[in-house]
């Protein structure tokens, strides 16, 4: 599989969602495969929160290939035999296009606390503004989970013309309050972290020292990301076999595991892109700029397929099938598909139970379903 990272700067200004203005940025994307003469194969595929635009493959370095890799790829369900594929770090994320530690124009300073608040539509915009800049105008389909699904709807909704299929996979119409309550924690968590210096930390103290805060909050997305059935079928009650039973902070091996993946996380990802982020996805809403959800999905013209999973905990199966249903409501039960998968990974599951859905895909962007 042919695989290339790349990066374009825009100097032309992003008028967002909130009204201010990004004066210029970066994008940063990857492509799997090759683009056909008349860029007709083209599949857009968006990433989660903490994840970023190496989606797939691995480069010679590497120990761990990209965070989609058993979907993508050579002979894969997104066949990059067939497709050109193409991946773009989100604005607001730590790896690689601008965000709270990128340098405003302005001010020749780094923006911190001063980087404008997102929407999901801004980081969409963006990235049309790269296809239209490498000459593609139209997607054979859009894929993305979680907060990558809320960009796939945000394409079907705001640019009903780009793409003929759009999957949506453990994904929402509307955050709400449960999934903006775990999220609160690690945005109180960070705050209150002296290390975090109200926005102005050391870059140097992160990676020496971490950041407790952004560890917590790491956590409560790991219990939130997972589920109970996965606990108690991966680590029981087993207990720490160095820690002893009495001692106040011994621990068991779920607690081994959480202190493992999250106080490692502060340094791949920023502390300021996770709290943007995070209030990024917090305010999604389809509905945003019309008065109802169905006057939003009623500009969809595009096959939209929506992938649910049985023990999500994020976002649970209820919200995919409410936007089923209002598709059927408003009279486009034609252009929508609805698959429930019977998971034990939780809100992960579209990460690592590829096998339970990958047909699926392939018989639709094949137009065999």
């Amino acid at each position: 599989m042919k695989i290339q990272t790349k990066k374009e700067r825009f100097k032309e200004p992003l008028r967002l969602e909130s009204g201010r203005i990004l004066e210029e940025y970066e994008l940063i994307y990857e492509t799997y495969g090759e683009l056909n003469e008349d860029k007709s194969n083209v599949i857009v595929v968006c990433h989660p929160l903490s994840l970023s635009h190496h989606a797939a493959g691995r480069y010679a370095d590497e120990a761990k290939a990209g965070w989609w890799n058993n979907l993508i790829g050579d002979g894969k369900a997104v066949d990059t035999t067939k497709y050109f594929v193409i991946c773009s770090n989100t604005l607001g994320s730590s790896y690689g296009s601008t965000n709270p530690l990128s340098i405003d124009p302005s001010t020749k300073k780094e923006y911190r606390l001063k980087f404008p608040v997102l929407a999901i539509s801004d980081v969409v915009k963006a990235q049309m503004k790269l296809y239209d800049r490498l000459g593609i105008k139209k997607a054979k389909a859009i894929i993305g989970g979680s907060m990558g699904g809320m960009q796939a709807l945000c394409y079907s909704i705001e640019f009903p013309d780009f793409a003929e299929q759009v999957f949506a996979l453990a994904t929402t119409a509307y955050t709400r309050p449960w999934a903006i309550s775990f999220n609160k924690i690690g945005m109180e968590a960070i705050r209150h972290d002296p290390i975090f210096k109200n926005g102005n930390y050391s870059k140097d103290d992160i990676q020496a020292l971490g950041l407790p805060g952004l560890a917590i909050g790491r956590m409560a997305g790991l219990i939130c990301y997972l589920s109970p059935n996965l606990f108690n079928r991966k680590f029981g009650r087993d207990y720490a076999s160095t820690d002893g039973l009495y001692e106040l902070f011994g621990r068991f091996e779920i607690e081994k595991y959480l202190e493992y993946n999250a106080y490692n996380f502060p340094k791949v990802f920023d502390p300021l892109s996770y709290l943007y982020t995070c209030k990024m996805m917090n305010i999604f809403d389809s509905g945003r700029n019309e008065d109802t959800l169905e006057n939003s999905f009623a500009k969809v013209k595009s096959k939209l397929h929506l992938i649910s999973f049985s023990d999500d905990m994020t976002f649970f199966p209820e919200e995919m099938e409410e936007i089923k249903d209002i598709m059927i409501k408003i009279g486009k039960g034609e252009q929508v598909t609805y698959k429930m998968v019977e998971s034990q990974s939780g809100h992960d599951s579209f990460l690592v139970e590829v096998e339970k859905f990958e047909d699926y895909i392939i018989n639709l962007l094949e137009g065999k379903k």
